[in-house]
């Protein structure tokens, strides 16, 4: 009796490409980055910048620091965090949620803005007045630059005054857009926005002495979920490099 001669090609091939598949992971890990809301235009210039120097793509999820802190605290798998300060990313570390240190990345740039031509020359003076009636500020409690408004505020001594017509916003992004679509008559923003803004849109602005205000210190640090993917390491050391310090300062930042 004969016995039929067992092909194994096939069945070597099938295993080939299931030891493949289980591979890829290794060689195409995702890096997820957790962005202040302030970032929101400039890591999109910063995410195709990475793309084109190294190949690598990242997945940015924006939003305002706080918030993203109470993210990470719970789990939520980020592996680089951009924060609006650094109060933020000091917090995550002294929690055991990170592997570094956090390092200054920029230093954000407060402006008061409107969409209309009101003057800014004396600005104090102009919140104080009818024609004012709305002021964006973002919530101080979870928005760095929330918070450096107030100290603004406080500074000049019309904080008390002016708190009736503040408009609070759960992230800078939100306050832009009342600044942008006019339901606020003045918001205090990053510089960035007007960078971002389509050009079209006329914007009035004047940019705050950065002494009325602490330092609005941008912290980066590099998450325990990154820590075992190279690709976000590369992605760390990126944003400390010349090429993208260049765009940071292209949208208003502060680099010294």
């Amino acid at each position: 009796m004969k016995h039929k001669k067992y092909n194994s090609k096939p069945m070597k091939i099938f295993l080939m490409a299931i030891c493949t598949m289980l591979q890829l992971p290794a060689f195409a890990q995702n890096v997820r980055v957790a962005a202040a809301a302030n970032l929101q235009s400039v890591i999109e210039v910063l995410q195709k910048d990475f793309k084109q120097k190294t190949g690598i793509s990242i997945s940015p999820i924006v939003g305002s620091s706080g918030k993203l802190v109470a993210q990470i605290s719970n789990g939520a798998p980020f592996d680089v965090f951009l924060s609006a300060d650094m109060n933020f990313p000091e917090a995550l570390y002294k929690g055991g949620f990170a592997t570094k240190q956090p390092v200054v990345y920029a230093k954000g740039s407060l402006i008061i803005c409107s969409s209309q031509n009101i003057g800014f020359e004396n600005w104090e003076r102009l919140l104080l007045t009818a024609r004012v009636k709305k002021i964006a500020i973002a919530n101080p409690a979870i928005a760095p630059y929330g918070k450096a408004a107030e100290e603004v505020l406080k500074f000049k001594g019309i904080l008390d005054e002016v708190k009736s017509k503040a408009v609070y916003g759960e992230s800078i992004s939100q306050v832009n857009t009342y600044i942008t679509t006019g339901v606020a008559d003045v918001g205090f923003t990053t510089q960035s926005l007007i960078k971002e803004t389509n050009p079209k849109m006329a914007l009035y602005y004047k940019i705050i002495a950065p002494k009325y205000y602490k330092p609005i210190l941008q912290g980066m640090v590099l998450l325990k979920h990154g820590a075992g993917n190279p690709d976000a390491e590369k992605f760390y050391w990126y944003i400390l490099s010349p090429a993208a310090k260049s765009i940071f300062a292209s949208y208003g930042y502060r680099m010294q």
